[in-house]
């Protein structure tokens, strides 16, 4: 399989069967049973992987499909706004918007405008760009639609919950909680940690379309999820 065909398809419901070993895709299965491939990243031990979603390269479909499938679960939470993260979470939150109803959302950004205020910024890094520390900001003038309202917090992907969090302490800085974080994709386990360690509550208010756990080589030279 080429490498930009990764993302372009969302597969009927057993397309893939197996004995949960994997080899050059990670077979992700949606709650109705639908599946997607997604390629397997080694990391740096090369005794572990992560399965990958990048959002702005999939297929419309597919995000039609992942839109689609996390408003519904945050519809219930009755959200009047979405908040989406930079980079590739910007792409999900429009259209998890635009699933909702909604006329426009709100983006988080890193690129600092002259009217922007350092004190409504944090620092930001993820699993992507371990060293490329930069910063988050929020435009003051979208506050009045944040303010008193129920928001949805939305990035493509939660790993190591970096990311999600220092959105936390961007909007708790501008009086602000979310009621729910939404992601396409929770990834392996590892966020929890650092969710909790930013409130008890996080960890239950984060919803995803599917999860995907941290890969082991196995004896066999192929990719396994560890066990239990």
């Amino acid at each position: 399989m080429a490498p930009h065909d990764f993302w372009q398809e969302i597969h009927p419901p057993g397309t893939f069967g197996g004995d949960g070993e994997f080899a050059s895709f990670y077979v992700a299965t949606l709650e109705d049973g639908r599946q997607l491939r997604l390629p397997i990243r080694v990391l740096a031990d090369g005794n572990h992987a992560l399965a990958s979603l990048i959002v702005n390269q999939a297929g419309f479909a597919v995000l039609d499909t992942l839109a689609e499938s996390l408003a519904e679960k945050i519809r219930p939470m009755r959200i009047d706004v979405v908040a989406g993260l930079p980079t590739l979470g910007l792409t999900l939150a429009a259209a998890v918007a635009q699933k909702l109803g909604h006329d426009r959302y709100v983006p988080l950004g890193t690129s600092r405008k002259f009217w922007y205020r350092d004190e409504l910024s944090v620092a930001l890094s993820s699993i992507t760009t371990p060293t490329q520390e930069k910063r988050l900001y929020i435009d003051p003038r979208m506050l009045p639609l944040l303010s008193g309202r129920r928001v949805a917090l939305i990035d493509d992907v939660i790993s190591s919950g970096a990311s999600i969090v220092a959105a936390l302490d961007l909007l708790t800085a501008c009086g602000i909680e979310p009621v729910v974080i939404g992601a396409a994709m929770l990834q392996s386990e590892r966020w929890r940690e650092r969710l909790t360690a930013a409130g008890p509550q996080w960890p239950a208010r984060t919803v995803g379309v599917f999860a995907t756990p941290l890969l082991e080589r196995n004896a066999a030279g192929r990719w396994q999820a560890p066990a239990a």
